[in-house]
């Protein structure tokens, strides 16, 4: 084979990709945009920063109110919305919001440790693996 043609062969092989991720990019941008630019009032959604609130107040260009909690209504940037929940998320979560554990199914978390690694109450590894109750001042303070 041909030395001249193995080099364009390469550069295509490496550029494709590149030309490809950046089409899903511009697409996934796009999108996104669009989903802000088409926020309305009662909306849910979330911020980039994990936010969530409700739309109150849409009719700006470039922000939007958010009911962050009962009363409490912030200005954020449409760019700042990272997306819109779906309604049936947000009314679940609503709804198994007074719940416990053992009426959903799930299981409650114990207060155990994991056997390598326990340490004490306050915090210091044990040599043995046990865990004392003790403070580790009142054992210093004993062997005197």
């Amino acid at each position: 084979m041909d030395l001249s043609l193995l080099f364009p062969i390469l550069i295509l092989l490496l550029f494709i990709p590149i030309f490809l991720s950046g089409r899903k990019q511009k697409r996934q941008m796009a999108q996104t945009q669009a989903m802000q630019n088409a926020l309305a009032e009662g909306d849910v959604v979330t911020t980039t920063s994990g936010l969530r609130g409700t739309v109150v107040d849409a009719s700006y260009e470039d922000t939007i109110d958010l009911e962050i909690a009962d009363g409490v209504v912030t200005t954020w940037l449409r760019a700042a919305v990272r997306d819109k929940v779906a309604q049936d998320d947000h009314a679940e979560h609503a709804d198994g919001a007074g719940e416990t554990p053992a009426a959903t199914g799930a299981t409650a978390t114990t207060g155990e440790l994991p056997a390598s690694g326990a340490t004490s109450a306050n915090g210091t590894p044990s040599a043995n693996g046990t865990v004392s109750d003790t403070p580790a001042d009142s054992t210093a303070d004993e062997k005197k």
